[in-house]
């Protein structure tokens, strides 16, 4: 009796919280629909990852002023806590997929226990995390880094370490949001902690208001405490404010559900992989650059600049693609899975394309912009050009990958995703970006050649992949 009202409670609160739609009269009805709902999911999820982005913009900026010593150790000290990071965030990752399908197979208790797996794993995974980040000097002097140099990266990764729980905790509780259809508060808070973020490093770095100067250690303390802040902002939010609240999603939460745990897990891990995957191939393209020349080096890390800004919109898509293809499969739609993975690719192909076009025309801008006007910084302005001219299938090809891999965790197929991921990024990427540049005499152009074949590769096998499963789905 009791769990026969407890079901008809949930199912309620389901019904306010789910927009109530007409069914819609034929095909292009369901796609314009389908049009409308990932656009709405998307577009504050890119815009909050863009927020991110300025933050991190932003406490560069301040570092700046400590000197280029301080810059190149903010440098250093991100490669350590970001190779850490990323495998605790693919795990988070997965409370999307998981809550998403909940949500639309009209399963409320459990997308709370996704959310609680999800800050469980948020808790556990960031201690063994931390230890990289806590003895990042010596990682550095183990790569051959300047002593110099490591010591400085090792004050701001003091600072940053502690951030690691709150920050992949904040992942988990937008993931929850989103799979509600309700991304936008993430995206307030956000923006708020944008100025919070940029006012508070500037006062632990320089020691205002009667406090000590941290320097670099300020800055990591900083972003720590607006990781906190933003986690707590999103925790009250989720626990006490409708429609979540209705949910009871914080109710229970000492209680580890093994099984849903073990299943994240198996869900998460590829997802970290493949994006180490990724990230190394970044890394290595870096690399490659600093044995072609300085100027290559730096004209690289530019136009990686302005692709990692143009990389928020297609993965804002692809968060949104992975919520609306969980929808469809946690109701059992497989014409609905199908048509979310193809509505996402060709937004982000449109939207990606448009700006690619955008950054095509101004890309001597864009280089003047960094390196400024003056007749010994044209070179570097020139190549910074070309690289962005090279960039504009890698850019597609990107934009694909992304999307088409949230598709894919929105049917929970990731262990595929991470063997496309080795064979795209390591089989073909990375000897071709390693062969062009010292064998046929292409130089810088020859590493961007070698990401762009090597993203397409990726991007192909994963919608090949897709169109497979959504076949077997549809029978």
């Amino acid at each position: 009796m009791f769990s026969t009202c407890r079901c008809a409670i949930d199912a309620a609160m389901l019904d306010i919280v789910q927009p109530q739609q007409p069914p819609p009269a034929g095909a292009q009805s369901h796609l314009a629909q389908e049009f409308v709902q990932t656009l709405r999911l998307a577009v504050p999820m890119m815009l909050t990852q863009l927020g991110q982005m300025a933050m991190m913009t932003t406490d560069l900026a301040l570092i700046g002023r400590l000197g280029e010593d301080s810059v190149a150790a903010a440098a250093l000290a991100h490669t350590v806590y970001f190779v850490s990071f990323t495998f605790g965030l693919g795990l988070v990752v997965a409370v999307s997929p998981l809550a998403a399908q909940a949500f639309g197979a009209g399963d409320v208790g459990r997308m709370r226990r996704s959310l609680r797996v999800g800050l469980w794993i948020s808790l556990v995974i960031s201690l063994p995390m931390m230890a990289s980040p806590l003895y990042g000097a010596q990682i550095l002097l183990a790569l051959g880094q300047a002593p110099h140099s490591a010591a400085l990266a090792q004050h701001y990764l003091n600072g940053l370490a502690w951030g690691i729980a709150p920050a992949l905790g904040f992942v988990a509780l937008r993931g929850l949001m989103s799979a509600m259809n309700r991304p936008q508060s993430p995206l307030w808070i956000t923006l708020a902690a944008i100025p919070a973020n940029a006012a508070l490093v500037y006062v632990l770095i320089h020691g205002l208001f009667g406090l000590p100067e941290l320097r670099l250690l300020g800055a990591g303390l900083a972003t720590t405490l607006v990781n906190l802040g933003t986690f707590v902002a999103a925790l009250a939010i989720v626990g006490w404010r409708k429609p979540f609240a209705g949910y009871r999603p914080l109710a229970h939460l000492w209680r580890i559900d093994w099984p849903l745990l073990r299943e994240l897990v198996a869900l998460g891990a590829p997802i970290s992989f493949a994006m180490l995957m990724e990230y190394g191939l970044f890394s290595s393209a870096a690399l490659l650059m600093g044995l072609i020349s300085t100027t290559a080096l730096a004209a690289h890390q530019i136009a990686l600049q302005v692709t990692a800004v143009l990389f928020m919109v297609p993965l804002g898509i692809g968060m949104a693609a992975t919520v609306r293809v969980g929808h469809a499969f946690g109701r059992s739609d497989p014409a609905g899975v199908r048509r979310a993975g193809i509505v996402a690719a060709v937004l982000g192909i449109a939207f990606v394309a448009s700006l690619t076009i955008a950054i095509i025309l101004g890309r001597y801008e864009l280089g003047r912009l960094f390196f400024g006007n003056s007749e010994a910084s044209a070179p570097t302005v020139a190549l910074t050009a070309t690289l962005l001219l090279v960039g504009a299938t890698f850019f597609i090809a990107d934009a694909l990958q992304t999307i088409m891999g949230g598709a894919l965790r929105g049917i929970n197929d990731t262990g595929m995703t991470l063997v496309f991921a080795v064979i795209g990024y390591w089989c073909v990427g990375f000897p071709v970006a390693w062969m062009l540049p010292f064998h046929t005499g292409l130089g810088a152009v020859g590493v961007w050649v070698g990401l762009s074949i090597g993203s397409f590769v990726y991007a192909g096998l994963l919608i090949l992949r897709f169109r497979m499963l959504t076949r077997k789905l549809l029978g």
